[in-house]
């Protein structure tokens, strides 16, 4: 027989949001801010849902046995340990994505998708087949949001080992071979991440390549015509007198062209601007995506006298965060089991 909580089959609906969101996130690195909503407002619904079966000890199951199918009244347990699970998942897990998005180590969908998690999943769900039971491995705390986390950060590490490895066979050995790779710069306007060098040697926090296509698009210039004369574009005088639109930075779709506007700006005294960089950021309200006017010339003095660079693509952390909630709804707590097993646990 084949049986599962109603709550639980219903909150199976975030394996293929999460799953589209780690698609789009990955071609467009953008993610509708729609996306989550529904699934914190499903997420709160069940919870009351849950909280109702337990305060009455009943839940209601779904059971298909043969062509048998039907609802079931089961125990629903203590509401003691569903409010203590609720109140850590929600409690601990939706502030802390909050405080890491405050502070850059999330993206704002990355945020966004762990706090609908957290709603979604503060128990574990169970789902009986005929020979097992899934997920197969309960964490003692029980707390089935951790458990995506413990599991999404294991996956992630599966990255930077699977991009070494990567260079190593194609003979690209730096301190940087786990988080980048070099690629021709031609290709860049049609790439996401940021690059892992500046004229004077390698950097972790170099020009974010969104800010290269908004920069581009402001001037109303391909990379290869500013690659052609560097040193006409260098100087601010160069400046469109009506920039563009400058966009988003996403990667456009389809070959949309850039209108090229030529004519000088009054500068005001700000011909020490290389690149124009200071007026960009003046137009469109200052840094963005962690580039500012400094990093930006160095990016384009890079840029325009090198062929190869290297750069990282980044790993959106929605597509780990996907990976870890598969591998929780059918594994479990892999993390707590691998300590188990080395007898650290």
């Amino acid at each position: 027989m084949y049986a599962a909580a109603i709550t639980d089959l219903l909150r199976l609906i975030a394996v293929p949001v999460l799953g589209w969101a780690a698609i789009r996130d990955l071609e467009t690195r953008r993610v509708p801010n729609e996306t989550w909503l529904p699934l914190i407002g499903l997420g709160v619904a069940l919870l009351l849902w849950d909280g109702l079966a337990v305060w009455t000890d009943t839940a209601w199951m779904l059971t298909i046995d043969g062509l048998e199918v039907g609802i079931e009244a089961w125990s629903a347990g203590e509401p003691v340990s569903l409010a203590l699970r609720a109140a850590i998942s929600v409690g601990f897990l939706v502030p802390f994505a909050y405080v890491f998005w405050w502070f850059g180590g999330f993206g704002g969908a990355d945020a966004k998708a762990l706090m609908a998690l957290a709603v979604l999943f503060p128990t574990y769900p169970v789902f009986y087949f005929p020979s097992l039971t899934l997920p197969w491995f309960e964490a003692t705390l029980g707390v089935f949001a951790l458990t995506i986390l413990s599991n999404t950060v294991l996956v992630g590490a599966v990255y930077p080992i699977a991009l070494a490895g990567r260079n190593l066979l194609r003979g690209a050995v730096s301190r940087m071979m786990v988080v980048g790779r070099p690629v021709a710069v031609e290709t860049l306007p049609r790439r996401y991440g940021r690059l892992l060098e500046r004229p004077e040697g390698f950097t972790r926090r170099g020009m974010d390549l969104d800010v290269l296509r908004m920069y581009l698009s402001w001037r109303g210039l391909t990379l290869a015509q500013l690659r052609g004369d560097p040193e006409r574009y260098r100087d601010p005088s160069s400046l469109p007198s009506e920039p563009n639109d400058p966009g988003d930075g996403t990667v456009p779709e389809g070959d949309r062209s850039l209108v090229r506007t030529d004519g000088g700006r009054e500068r005001d005294g700000r011909e020490d601007d290389p690149w124009g960089a200071e007026a960009f950021f003046e137009d469109i309200g200052g840094p963005i995506y962690g580039t500012d006017a400094e990093e930006l010339r160095a990016g384009l003095a890079l840029l325009t006298g090198s062929d190869r660079v290297w750069y990282s693509p980044g790993l959106p952390f929605i597509v780990p965060m996907f990976g870890g909630l598969v591998a929780s709804l059918l594994a479990g707590d892999v993390l707590v089991w691998l300590l188990l097993q080395a007898g650290l646990g």
